[in-house]
């Protein structure tokens, strides 16, 4: 039969990733593996190869969960199964689409059988299916956080737990993991980072040869799939074979007190949180040990293993780019060169063996077979600077003087001035969409969500997930004479059941428009405005929200950054934004207007927050400030929820901000106000056409 699978060995470069999947296939108490990288660069493929050169593994017939009949669970919803006869079949690969349900990952409990038949009819899901082979959630960045919490704690547990109202129902659950993100989509928070194993970083190669070489071969394989693995076939079973071998080698390795206090180190030296970060190093270290056919842990193995597991924990807010110092790294392994293990001859390389085809087999193509540090600098919005470490000030240039006037708009078009560093980010009061939405999880506005506090109930929608048990009880009460009930219980019908309505915060499209004109220059305020965008940038990177950036200057407006979920790209965009210029106001919403109905098209259940950073002034064209003024109440006659932050800074203020807020039927904050521990600053809820009409 043709094989339908890409081989793992006739994959071209891409060593850290390869080597991070093989690890933990040699030992899956690492914790799975997180790959970050660019489209199109053979992720999905490579984790379908490994899939395929997994040992089989023997289940008790007929059960749904997969469980050993030499270790049957003694909670497996399908038991008992003890003296059961087992079936030997090849590990699942087991696939978690974006937009999966709760109950399609962990599983569905038939809560009208429940109450009704006092059974416990459970549908297994994705997390049941995937026990004892490997899990695999493409776009890991793009899943509800409610499903990455319990795909992660059933990762973590070993153990999936389904509840409905009492009534609850466990399996065990141990998977390899395999997550992949593009960074530029968003990223994940550090505390979903830090429950993954090791993370590599993987792009396309810019070498030509090596490029020629990954189209010949995807070629080859489409033209004849069966053909071309049957080429690998030899390399395939070799690799297969010496996973088994590293498997059967792991109980066997030792992990002495000098390997532990070089690990100790390094990851005290890099300042990571918790003690997660210690435990996968070792995992990881004793599992390269088993990987080279040793049974000691030496310190390169220490030194690879803290460059696959210490990245991705370093990284303390969303601005931060994962990496590590291996200058910094090296000198602290160093430090314990004279304890190195007497181990006699000099190990061979830890990367496969080099007589296989092409790139040189799986293991990877250099001589440690993978693990070095992937590249900081590569381009991409994703590769945005350290902001929190940049305090320097801005140059002083013609527009950005302290005795620049600020009293009446500029008359003429001020030259542009190089971009500024953004000041310190600080965290700000929370701004909300009034009303009750209906859009995605978060954490900002209100709205009915799966998830959250019970506010009443209603009939079930489709099937039943969320049972409202008293209004259930009230519904069926009233019938059970007519019923025919005379015993215990409770004679429920499908009519009686109601599903509880919760409501909670979700998360929104915060659209900036950012005044970059040569006004904002003055006094030196762009490093100031800056700062409090990154802030907001910040907080809504917290909230789950989107976020898109306007910016308008000179002759008219740019879409900076489309709506997206990748706050540090919106960092990136904001640090490279140079000033000056005329004020094109009008332009600047008129061209939030339009990114706003084209979201609304894509994505109508996420309601926008659109925050306007300017001082208020507009310059260009006939009569600036009245076309300014009917573009912000075209705005706010579609009901868009806007707040303006005021810049204008100085003895003499026009209060030109505070007239925009009024067309925009919404508050107006400063900067200072913006600041949640200012002593200024008030609860500022924003308001819509329904909540507020202009004075």
């Amino acid at each position: 039969m043709a094989s339908a699978t890409y081989p793992f060995t006739a994959i071209v470069g891409m060593d850290d990733m390869r080597l991070g999947l093989l690890l933990n296939a040699v030992s899956p108490a690492i914790g799975g593996v997180l790959v970050r990288g660019e489209k199109g660069t053979a992720k999905t493929t490579s984790v379908r190869s490994l899939a395929a050169l997994l040992p089989e593994v023997v289940t008790v017939a007929d059960c749904r969960f997969s469980c050993d009949p030499a270790a049957p669970d003694p909670t497996c919803p399908d038991g008992p199964h003890a003296g059961e006869e087992g079936d030997a079949r090849p590990a699942r690969m087991v696939e978690l689409p974006v937009g999966a349900s709760e109950d399609r990952l962990v599983g569905a409990l038939d809560i009208e059988r429940a109450l009704g038949e006092g059974v416990k009819a459970f549908e297994p899901g994705l997390l049941a299916a995937a026990h004892r082979g490997v899990l695999y959630v493409d776009e890991v960045n793009l899943l509800g956080d409610h499903l990455v919490d319990s795909l992660l704690d059933a990762a973590a547990t070993g153990v999936s737990s389904v509840e409905r109202e009492g009534v609850s129902v466990r399996h065990a659950s141990r998977f390899l993991l395999v997550g992949t993100m593009n960074p530029e989509e968003g990223e994940l928070r550090p505390q979903l980072l830090d429950r993954f194993g090791l993370t590599v970083e993987v792009a396309a190669s810019r070498e030509p040869d090596e490029r020629v070489e990954v189209v010949r071969r995807r070629l080859a394989f489409d033209e004849d799939p069966a053909a071309f693995a049957a080429k690998w076939a030899a390399e395939e079973e070799t690799l297969r074979e010496r996973i088994a071998a590293a498997r059967a080698l792991l109980p066997s390795v030792r992990l002495g007190d000098g390997a532990l206090r070089r690990i100790a180190a390094v990851c005290a030296g890099f300042e990571v949180d918790g003690m997660r970060a210690d435990i996968v190093t070792a995992r990881t270290a004793s599992a390269l040990a088993a990987w080279a056919d040793r049974t000691d842990v030496l310190t390169e193995d220490v030194r690879q293993a803290a460059l696959l597991s210490l990245p991705h924990r370093r990284r303390r807010n969303p601005f931060d780019a994962p990496g590590l110092d291996e200058d910094k790294l090296d000198e602290i392994l160093n430090g314990f060169e004279d304890e190195e293990p007497d181990t006699g001859p000099e190990p061979e390389p830890e990367g496969p063996d080099d007589d296989g085809p092409g790139d040189g087999g799986p293991g990877g193509g250099g001589p440690d077979g993978g693990g070095q540090q992937p590249p900081q600098d590569g381009p991409g919005p994703d590769s945005a600077p350290d902001v929190p470490q940049q305090r320097q000030e801005p140059e002083t240039s013609g527009t950005e003087s302290a005795d620049a006037p600020e009293s009446a708009p500029a008359t003429g078009e001020a030259p542009e001035a190089p971009a500024v560093a953004a000041s310190a980010p600080f965290r700000t009061r929370r701004l909300d969409v009034p009303g009750l939405g209906e859009g995605a999880d978060g954490r900002r506005s209100r709205a009915r969500t799966a998830h959250g506090r019970t506010t009443g109930s209603r009939r079930p929608r489709g099937a039943l997930s969320r049972l409202h048990l008293a209004a259930t009880v009230q519904a069926a009460a009233p019938h059970q004479r007519a019923r025919g009930r005379s015993g215990p219980g409770l004679l429920v019908r499908r009519d009686d059941l109601r599903e509880a309505v919760r409501e909670g915060r979700e998360g929104n499209l915060v659209l900036f428009v950012v005044d970059a004109s040569g006004s904002m220059a003055a006094r030196k305020r762009m490093s100031a405005v800056k700062g409090a965008v990154l802030s907001l940038l910040l907080d809504a990177y917290q909230r789950r929200d989107k976020i898109g950036m306007i910016t308008f200057r000179g002759a008219g407006a740019e879409v900076a950054l489309p709506p997206t979920s990748s706050v540090d790209a919106g960092a990136a965009r904001l640090e490279k934004l140079p000033t000056g210029g005329r004020t094109p106001l009008a332009a600047g919403l008129l061209r939030a207007h339009e990114v706003l109905r084209v979201e609304r098209l894509r994505d109508p259940s996420r309601r926008p927050l659109l925050v306007v950073v300017t001082d208020g002034r507009a310059t260009g064209g006939p009569e600036p400030l009245q076309r300014a003024a009917r573009a912000a109440r075209l705005l706010a006659g579609e009901g868009t929820a806007s707040v303006v932050v005021d810049c204008e800074q100085g003895p003499v203020r026009l209060g030109l901000a505070a007239e925009l807020g009024r067309e925009l039927r919404g508050p107006v904050v400063t900067l200072d106000e913006l600041r949640a521990d200012s002593i200024s600053a008030l609860v500022h809820t924003v308001r819509t056409t329904h909540t507020r009409r202009a004075a």
